[in-house]
């Protein structure tokens, strides 16, 4: 007996439904990004490892995928893995193209990534992103747009977020204030699970990090600040006063949301000071956005780095950006029913005919009206009319085209709305009306 077929654990398949949405997403984004200039490129989905590596931390080193035969002879030491994010790779492609690029350069790409984590509910081993970065200016505005695109795209899509800002030069100083600036990325891999693990675990993962408990006491105040972003930003000058890079974490704060005042928008933003994300290369502003409606946990995220470039010989120029999760954003619409109905078919009509001759029929009245763009089947052998009728059913379609001979005999076909039930007999001019309409 031949053996089930099976996918690895965390990659799934997608039908045709499920593809319609996805391309729903990936459209939604993509048409945002182009309002704001940005363009696309793509990188290949596996990189050298020395590439990759070194780039995301311990723990992200280790959810590398690696390739062992990429073709060549298997060797002990891999030498490619595959794209662990689409960051890393564009920093890459800047270096090695930076002839051929104009600064500042405005960049998006939708790819899959893939990650040896652990698969579980909104988190998969092979996933895509949908990048957007600007590279090559110091700007704020640029923080600012995207910003802008967050907005946007979620107003398009209908969810509700919550758009999350840190910087992570703010969260250096606070490392520097309690002594411990050599632990900057224990404290923010650490303090960036706080929502996840709760402020317990997170003292608890601390300590056994080697960081001393009046370290841990003096970082709990910082941790629970409250009160809106003036009173917060207002206590963080006081609180790193004493830290050059603090202080310079606090200033972009300070100028980013009075951009974001000064643009009015009606994104809900929140200055989150326990925002760490985990990722080594950013320097400045930190986002992180979350559904409000349901519990999936971050479905964008991003920030700036001012130095990617310089690990693969360019320094001194710095990049921003963001990346949309589409797998996290397809499970937020589906829980909450959001896709628009008409994604449930891309055929607009079907023709059902009894017959050979009312097959040739239907196959001509197709053609013509394909070239005025209307999505058309035509069942391609003349069954059972309910039977072909189910199949409109299953697909969704809204128009039948029946084809007998009676309807031939007057160069029209009965065209049934299978939402009302109501036929009626047409030219070919007046279908093309009503499928249009």
């Amino acid at each position: 007996m031949a053996q089930k077929p099976s996918i690895p654990k965390g990659t799934r398949d997608f039908s045709p439904l499920e593809m319609a949405r996805r391309n729903y997403i990936f459209n939604t984004i993509q048409s945002v990004f182009s309002l704001y200039g940005f363009q696309q490129i793509e990188t290949p989905a596996m990189e050298n490892i020395d590439t990759l590596m070194g780039k995301y931390g311990e723990e992200g080193d280790k959810l590398l995928f690696r390739i062992q035969n990429s073709g060549e002879k298997a060797t002990s030491a891999p030498e490619k893995g595959l794209r662990y994010d689409l960051t890393v790779p564009f920093a890459r492609y800047v270096v090695q193209h930076r002839e051929n690029i104009q600064f500042p350069f405005k960049r998006y790409q939708i790819q899959p990534v893939w990650r040896a984590d652990r698969p579980q509910k909104g988190r998969y081993r092979e996933f895509y992103q949908c990048d957007v970065d600007v590279i090559g200016t110091n700007s704020l505005v640029c923080e600012l747009e995207l910003i802008q695109i967050v907005e946007e795209v979620y107003r398009r899509l209908g969810i509700n977020v919550c758009l999350h800002i840190n910087n992570r030069k703010v969260l250096a100083g606070i490392a520097e204030i309690i002594g411990q600036p050599e632990k900057i990325i224990d404290i923010t891999v650490a303090i960036d699970k706080l929502d996840k693990i709760g402020i317990e675990n997170v003292n608890k993962e601390l300590a056994e990090k080697g960081l001393p408990q009046e370290a841990i006491e003096a970082l709990q105040p910082i941790l629970h600040l409250s009160g809106t972003t003036a009173d917060k930003l207002a206590a963080l000058r006081t609180i790193l006063a004493s830290s050059e890079i603090g202080t310079q974490g606090v200033d972009e704060l300070d100028q980013l949301f009075a951009l974001i005042q000064g643009a009015e928008l009606k994104l809900n933003i929140e200055l989150d000071l326990c925002l760490a994300r985990g990722l080594n290369y950013y320097t400045g502003a930190i986002f992180e956005v979350k559904a409000l409606d349901v519990q999936m946990g971050s479905i964008t995220g991003g920030g700036r780095y001012d130095n990617l470039t310089g690990i693969f010989g360019m320094p001194n120029v710095s990049g921003v950006g963001i990346s949309f999760g589409a797998d996290r954003i397809y499970d937020v619409l589906t829980e909450l029913n959001l896709y628009p109905a008409s994604l449930q078919s891309s055929t607009q009509l079907l023709f059902a005919t009894f017959g050979q001759a009312e097959l040739s029929y239907a196959l001509n009245w197709a053609k013509t009206l394909r070239e005025k763009n209307i999505a058309v089947e035509v069942y391609p052998e003349p069954t059972k009319m309910k039977k072909q009728m189910g199949y409109a059913d299953t697909k969704q379609i809204p128009f039948v085209a029946i084809v007998g001979s009676d309807e031939m005999a007057q160069n029209k076909v009965m065209l049934k709305n299978m939402t009302s039930g109501e036929q009626k007999l047409v030219t070919i001019d007046e279908l093309l009306a009503e499928v249009k309409s």
